[in-house]
């Protein structure tokens, strides 16, 4: 009796059958996760390296980034479809940003009682997982169908209706996460609410909405379907947006589809841009989130 008693207890519990089954149960669930996980980073090591593969070549070449969209067998470039992209996503940023920053404040600070707010949170939801395709045939029949042509303006519209919900939940969630402490000190100074949205709360939270506006710009870089609805497409230098204009998702999809190799390796050039664009957005905001955590 005292020697069993004096036995350590993990010369007991490995002899349990209940604690042998579950330590069989958690070997087994590692496996099938390390094995997911493997699959799915070998099919993104595929893409990644294929897309480096076939486009570093055309980004090697100075043509691009200087030379307009060539004809067939021409040697040419994607400067008016970067340029293009960098107006219609900055002003689709800029429309969009405003309206999500304000919208996410209200929920945050004024509608923390009522129905409004709930059902604003989930319709802000459902049109944050929206196909971007059904916001873009959204504007063309509200605004491209009306005016008769296809617009800088109208591309510019459609990416800002992807901005705002992205920028809604994460204003929303970044001003929830400022202690009320700080609020109430505001306000036992007599600070009005504005006063202490604008000089307290945002100050604590600018961070967190500043990458969620990352994080937005990052996801409308690369939409194609709104933009095939709106701005459609332009083979010269164009800076008027009251007409169809050059973009490089829309590019890269008719140069994918073509049948011939010279546009092969501009499409590829222009995704892999894309790509490392958008990656060093989301590289940017993580910094940017790890920084204020």
């Amino acid at each position: 009796m005292s020697g069993a008693a004096n036995m350590a207890p993990s010369a007991i519990v490995p002899a349990n059958p209940l604690y042998r089954s579950r330590r069989r149960f958690n070997f087994v669930v590692l496996a099938v996760s390390g094995l997911a996980l493997a699959f799915g980073l070998a099919w993104l090591i595929w893409i990644l390296g294929t897309l480096l593969y076939e486009g570093t070549n055309a980004l090697a070449r100075a043509t691009l980034y200087y030379q307009m969209t060539p004809p067939p067998g021409a040697d040419g470039g994607l400067a008016n479809a970067i340029g293009g992209s960098l107006v219609i996503v900055a002003l689709g940023t800029l429309l969009g940003t405003p309206v999500g920053v304000l919208a996410g404040t209200y929920l945050a600070e004024y509608g923390r009682r009522g129905w409004l707010a709930g059902a604003t949170r989930f319709l802000n939801d459902v049109l944050l997982s929206a196909p971007s395709i059904v916001i873009g045939l959204f504007v063309y029949s509200v605004y491209v169908a009306r005016v008769r042509h296809f617009s800088g303006w109208a591309g510019a519209i459609a990416l800002s209706l992807i901005v705002i919900p992205v920028v809604v939940r994460t204003t929303d969630d970044m001003l929830k996460l400022v202690p009320n402490s700080l609020r109430e000190a505001a306000a036992a100074l007599g600070c009005p609410s504005w006063k202490m949205i604008t000089s307290v709360t945002y100050r604590a939270a600018r961070t967190g909405i500043l990458t969620g506006i990352l994080l937005a710009v990052a996801r409308i870089s690369g939409e194609t379907a709104p933009l095939l609805f709106t701005a459609l497409n332009n083979q010269f230098w164009s800076t008027d947006m009251n007409a169809p204009m050059a973009n490089l998702p829309v590019v890269i999809f008719q140069f994918a589809m073509s049948p011939y190799e010279d546009w092969h390796r501009l499409a590829w050039g222009g995704a892999a841009l894309i790509t490392l664009a958008v990656l060093g957005l989301n590289i940017l905001a993580r910094t940017l989130f790890h920084r204020s955590t």
